[in-house]
């Protein structure tokens, strides 16, 4: 598995364990080095853009993890 993969994976898991309702897409590849993902709860979608540098790391950096974690968590509560 490739770091993007891990990273992804990483992010997924992430997701389940705030909303497991929530529904995700993430791009294959990053368009100007930024994931456009979309955030789907019944009929309420979100998109939020991570940065593809986060999603490498995100499996490795805690601090990276810590920022992720809050941008999620409040793109969700919003959904």
């Amino acid at each position: 598995m490739d770091e993007i993969e891990a990273g992804k994976q990483k992010f997924l898991g992430l997701i389940k364990e705030i909303d497991a309702a929530v529904q995700v897409v993430i791009p294959v590849t990053p368009s100007n080095s930024m994931f456009l993902i979309s955030l789907t709860k019944g009929a309420n979608r979100k998109f939020i853009t991570v940065p593809e540098d986060d999603i490498l790391d995100l499996p490795n950096e805690a601090d990276i993890l810590a920022k992720v974690t809050k941008v999620l968590g409040d793109a969700i509560a919003a959904l």
